[in-house]
Parts: structure tokens; C-alpha cells; sequence
């Protein structure tokens, strides 16, 4: 056949990923029928003004999947015109939560019926997130990758092709622009909702951050710049706690903040037989907002969070459209009984 595919060239799409979906969306269409003969990456070239490397590349993700195959001598052909499913997506987290199963459901969702994804976890062991990429490069499509650790993961996530990785939910400082980022600021979004609630916390006697030692539960650097920036520069009295919650350290007067949900429940339970009132007698405020969260002690558990339904559709927005380069998701504080 002759070349009849076009290409925009000024769309943020990468040329590569238009001409794949160009030839799939002639396959679903019936323009492309099983065994047509593609045309060659000489006369696309020639029509479209494109580099041979950008052709060959389109061409050979699409006979990777499976969709189209090449004959010696004879250029490619349409191997197949089921489409469907066409992308096989890996996902990487390091656990599953409330926050990221919302995460989850809704970048699949947003992905669409065409897309498959296999979910794995690292649990924040760093050789187990290293073995799982590597023993899944070249399976797949595209790669998702969560890489909630405090180190540099650059030189393991840098084995995944750039054009086919989605760092989520925490940056990579060490990754160019090239790469496709969606991150949670945590030090700014600490910092502003922290700030936003100062009239409440200013009930309280002091503050404290509890970075909890449970291997589900990670902490970010920027959590802790975030709360040391806004206690320092409005001269709030605030406390690390670096242990998991215990009952013992239940001050009346004094506000937490609290991560896992596991822990919420046994600090209000904690301050019921203790007879202090939530938002009253002691502070309570937490980060990711859950359903539980909207219910927990009656008014509600106040939360800094990021809209993580929105950010699942972006994620996906980002890999249908290859978008590159790093991205902040914002957050907002949700004032509720508990502060």
C-alpha cells in the first residue's frame, strides 16, 4: 500500500508513538487488514520527511507486540487485527494502601480497556525493587515506577528506556528532563498545609511529627524539611518522634501527626479512655486523604492531601500523550474535627 499515514509535527506526541498509533488505528478502523503489506520506511520517509531511526522504531514496537511481522525481503506486514490490549503496562509500588489503591483504580480507569497492567511491590528494599526491573525489562511496554526510598535509585530506574517510564508519586532529582515525572512536592505541600492550619495548631502546646519505624510506612525527607521549615519559621514549638505511636506518648495539649491508618485508629482509641477530645484536648492531623480518614472519631481526621484520583488520570494523560519532563501534583489541606 501506499503511505497514507501523517504525522503532527507539532504535536507533543513523539513522531514514533504517532505512526504506531496512526497504523493501529487503521487496523481497528479496517483500512489495514490482516496480511496487508505495510508501506516501506523508504516511502514513509520520503512522504512524511521523518528519520528512518523514528520509522524503525515504530515499526519494531509494533512487531514486538505481536501486531505486526517482517518478512525477509518483503518489508513488514499486518500480522494481526486484534488490537486490543495492545499496551502491557508494569507497575511498581513499593505497598498497597488506601491512597494508592485510589491511585491505582483510577490510572487504570483513565488507561483505558485497551491497557493491561501487572502490579508488583518492593516493600522499600532496595534489592528487591532492583530485581524486580531488572527481571522485567523487555516485558513490557511501559514501566511505572514508585521509588519511595531516601537514596539515590537513578543508576537502577536508568535501565527502563526513558521513553517508556513513568517515575510516580516522588522525584527522581537525579533524572533529566527526558524523563516523564509525577511527584508529590512533600516539602512544599508539608510546609502550605501546615501553614494554611496555623490558626489551629496554635492550640497546642507542641507539635510532633511521628515518623513511624513500620517497613509499610515511608516517610519522605521532604515531610521532614517541610514541618522543621514551618516550625522554625513560625517559631512553633514541634517534635520528631522516630518510633511507632504508643500510648505513652499521648500529651494532653499537644497535636501529631500521623501517617498509616492502622495508627490513627489506635491514637483515638488511645484518647477516648484517656477522656481527651480530638480537636479539643489533643490534635490529631494526618497526610493522604482515604475514606476512612472522612469517618475516623466521628468529625473526620484533617488531612494535608494531593487529589489522587486526579493524579491517576494525569499519569495517564502523561503516557498516551509521551509527555516528558517532571510535573508537581498539588495538595490541599482538609480541615475536619480532629484539629
Amino acid at each position: 500500500m501506499k503511505n497514507s499515514f501523517q504525522i503532527e509535527p507539532n504535536s507533543p506526541k513523539p513522531k514514533y508513538q504517532q505512526l504506531i498509533d496512526e497504523i493501529i488505528e487503521m487496523i481497528k478502523t479496517g483500512k489495514l487488514k490482516r496480511g496487508d503489506q505495510l508501506p516501506t520506511i523508504n516511502e514513509i520517509q520520503s512522504s512524511l520527511g521523518i528519520a528512518r531511526m523514528t520509522i524503525i522504531r515504530a515499526y519494531e514496537e509494533l512487531r514486538s507486540k505481536g501486531i505486526i511481522a517482517a518478512h525477509h525481503g518483503k518489508g513488514y506486514y499486518v500480522a494481526t487485527t486484534d488490537v486490543k490490549r495492545s499496551m502491557h503496562i508494569f507497575v511498581l509500588f513499593d505497598a498497597m494502601n488506601a491512597y494508592k489503591e485510589i491511585l491505582f483504580n483510577s490510572l487504570r480507569e483513565a488507561l483505558g480497556e485497551d491497557v493491561t497492567t501487572n502490579l508488583f511491590f518492593h516493600y522499600h528494599d532496595l534489592k528487591v525493587f532492583e530485581n524486580i526491573i531488572l527481571n522485567n525489562i523487555g516485558n513490557y511496554n511501559y514501566y511505572i515506577v514508585m521509588p519511595h526510598f531516601n537514596e539515590d535509585v537513578s543508576e537502577i530506574v536508568k535501565q527502563i528506556p526513558p521513553d517508556k517510564l513513568l517515575i510516580l508519586d516522588i522525584d527522581v532529582p537525579q533524572l533529566g528532563k527526558e524523563y516523564s515525572v509525577l511527584y508529590q512536592d512533600f516539602e512544599t505541600n508539608m510546609y502550605q498545609g501546615l501553614q494554611q492550619g496555623l490558626q489551629l495548631i496554635n492550640k497546642y502546646n507542641t507539635i510532633k511529627l511521628v515518623v513511624s519505624k513500620n517497613k509499610f510506612q515511608y516517610t519522605p525527607k521532604g515531610i521532614i524539611r517541610g514541618f522543621e521549615r514551618f516550625c522554625k519559621e513560625f517559631k512553633i514549638k514541634g517534635e520528631i518522634i522516630n518510633d511507632d505511636i504508643k500510648d505513652k506518648y499521648l500529651v494532653e495539649g499537644d497535636a501529631y501527626i500521623i501517617f498509616l491508618e492502622s495508627d490513627l485508629i489506635r491514637f483515638v482509641n488511645w484518647s477516648n479512655k484517656m477522656g481527651l477530645k480530638l480537636g479539643k484536648d489533643i490534635g490529631l492531623l494526618s497526610y493522604d486523604d482515604t475514606p476512612v480518614k472522612e469517618i475516623l472519631a466521628d468529625e473526620g481526621i484533617t488531612v494535608i492531601t494531593n487529589d489522587f484520583t486526579k493524579m491517576g488520570k494525569m499519569a495517564a494523560k502523561i503516557i498516551h500523550n509521551r509527555k516528558k519532563g517532571k510535573v508537581a501534583s498539588s495538595s490541599s489541606l482538609i480541615i475536619r474535627g480532629s484539629l
